[in-house]
């Protein structure tokens, strides 16, 4: 998958949630240029802002738009990785 379509997905889920996207453009395109760095290197789109671990379980819910992301908008104002930011 490359940069336009994970960015797509990412919109279209920001968009299904309420959210939006970070406005700073360059926060976005280093938190996708690191979700396909992740990719290549362990075969998923990890956040790149979690640490990837041993254990498959831990790990499936760092896969982005991870389990932590709304909570942590509710929260911040945005995810911890700023992918993600309030929609109001």
């Amino acid at each position: 998958m490359g940069y336009d379509e994970v960015y797509k997905q990412m919109k279209e889920h920001a968009e299904k949630e309420g959210l939006k996207l970070n406005p700073d453009k360059q926060d976005v395109e280093r938190v996708i240029n690191g979700m396909l760095a992740k990719e290549v290197e362990y075969g998923k789109m990890y956040c790149p802002c979690r640490r990837v671990t041993d254990d498959e379980k831990e790990n499936e819910r760092i896969i982005c738009p991870c389990a932590y992301h709304q909570q942590e908008i509710k929260d911040e104002g945005k995810c911890f990785c700023g992918l993600f930011v309030r929609g109001d």
